[in-house]
């Protein structure tokens, strides 16, 4: 009997874990899953944010296939797109789900284990821990039924504000993070768009250092609450013939593009995510699979594992299995795609490609909400860290990849016959009044039992700015 966990980490950058390099020890307990299994060193989210990423992630099928691009306004998928745990159900699987997304991230789950925290900007959020209580009552529910089950535990820590609680409050930071003699973060005091919500929960902060070390704390605190469900699971005799499968809808912006701690841009911060996939009964240990692979690879893979690869197939899936590529290490060179089109409906609207090589990043909306209207390319193999835009020096690349971006698009809306759905759906909030706008509570991030934080300051109203112009389309009426 097969069984499947999937664990989304909400807005965990692959770079920022320890299995994927990162200089400090951030995840000993998700290391330790990645040496009792498979780890894809190239594995990218290609619709950001949450709402289009866990779409994706629920269902292998793009935003033009699902029409989920944002948060703003968003429609249901349309009719006829089926998620995972109602695919999965249909086959007589338990399904369930540790998780606060509602709407239809719910559908096919026999039970939801919802979950809240304190939400106090002057104290810890304890993210991990409630999450971790939500799922071991899913886990324990499972166990104690007799059909094979299907689970999706969703953990948040890394999502702003980046308030862990001690001791890993000061894991990573042994400084004073409101030295006066640091300006470091004057230039995020400046930036009109997020300052308020930035002093609800980092008031007085000068070094910029601090919320990057808070990040990694936010993922040590994770990590650790996730290490219970491990040792559940083995309690429970499940470890051996489960497939846990951990992922993350995005990253995180955090120094690197002037985009700070948030995940708008379609760089790589926030595209590249981890995957890591574990079952000791059927996957090897200890192997680490490169190769471009991405998010809409991950339904098929599970539906594959569970020897039901024919209803990706049938439901259209747009991703390709991964299980090949664990069995035949010696093809996994190219991964399962040339190349990636990705977009994004966040603060900003753009849309791209990426190759092994390049990456092209185009704007749909000008002046995005740093003021750049520019068309941007980077060559991913001498900037990885995609710093130096090469977009005027090297137009016949811009060229080629605009051509071959048009076409994916013109391709997949032929296939769907469905509308360009990034044009139609509208940008969220332009700026950021207060810790509520943020975090807003029909998102389900908050503790519904908590009364809003009191202001002590004046702070202007979130709001929606007049939409710049928007690139070859005409926009259709909200």
């Amino acid at each position: 009997m097969r069984n499947v966990i999937l664990v989304s980490l909400d807005t965990t950058r692959a770079d920022r874990l320890s299995c994927y390099g990162h200089f400090r020890r951030t995840s000993p307990h998700l290391d330790r899953v990645a040496e009792e299994g498979v780890l894809f060193t190239d594995f990218f989210s290609p619709h950001i944010p949450t709402f289009p990423g866990h779409t994706t992630m629920m269902t292998g099928k793009d935003i033009y296939a699902h029409q989920i691009t944002g948060q703003s306004g968003t429609p249901e998928p349309i009719e006829g797109v089926r998620m995972l745990a109602e695919l999965l159900k249909e086959q007589g699987y338990f399904t369930a789900a540790a998780d606060n997304l509602g709407r239809w991230f719910a559908r096919g789950f026999d039970l939801i284990e919802g979950y809240g925290w304190s939400t106090s900007s002057s104290c810890a959020w304890r993210k991990g821990e409630a999450v971790a209580q939500a799922a071991l009552k899913v886990i324990n529910a499972a166990a104690a039924q007799d059909r094979p089950f299907f689970l999706f535990l969703h953990f948040w820590d890394p999502h702003t504000p980046y308030l862990p609680p001690p001791p890993f409050d000061r894991m990573f930071y042994a400084g004073d993070e409101k030295d006066p003699e640091n300006r470091s973060m004057d230039v995020l005091w400046e930036f009109e768009a997020f300052k308020w919500y930035f002093r609800e929960w980092m008031p007085g902060v000068t070094d910029v250092e601090f919320p990057k070390a808070q990040y990694d704390a936010s993922i040590a605190y994770m990590d650790a609450c996730f290490a219970h469900i491990l040792t559940r699971l083995d309690e429970l005799g499940l470890s051996g013939d489960t497939l846990l499968a951990i992922t993350a809808d995005h990253g995180e912006e955090l120094d690197e593009h002037g985009h700070w701690f948030d995940h708008h841009g379609l760089y790589d911060t926030n595209l590249h995510i981890p995957l890591i996939l574990r079952c000791p009964a059927e996957l090897p240990t200890g192997t680490r699979i490169g190769g471009l692979t991405n998010m809409l690879d991950l339904t098929p893979t599970i539906l594959d594992f569970l020897g039901l690869g024919d209803i990706a197939q049938r439901e259209k899936m747009l991703g390709t299995s991964l299980l090949p590529l664990i069995h035949s290490p010696a093809s996994a060179a190219r991964g399962t795609t040339d190349f990636l089109h990705i977009t994004e409906n966040t603060w900003m609207k753009k849309r791209g490609l990426r190759t092994h090589e390049w990456k092209l990043i185009v704007p749909l909306e000008t002046p995005d909400l740093h003021g750049n209207s520019e068309v941007e390319l980077y060559h991913l193999t001498d900037d990885p860290g995609e710093l130096r835009n090469v977009a005027s020096e090297r137009p016949e690349i811009v060229a080629w990849l605009e051509r071959l971006n048009a076409e994916w698009l013109a391709q997949r809306l032929a296939a769907t016959g469905l509308p360009d759905p990034l044009p139609i759906q509208p940008i969220p909030l332009r700026r950021i009044g207060n810790m509520e706008a943020a975090v807003p509570r029909d998102k389900k991030l908050l503790d519904e039992r908590e009364k809003p934080v009191e202001e002590t300051h004046t702070v202007p109203a979130d709001e929606k700015l007049e939409a710049g112009d928007f690139v070859g389309y005409d926009r259709e009426e909200e």
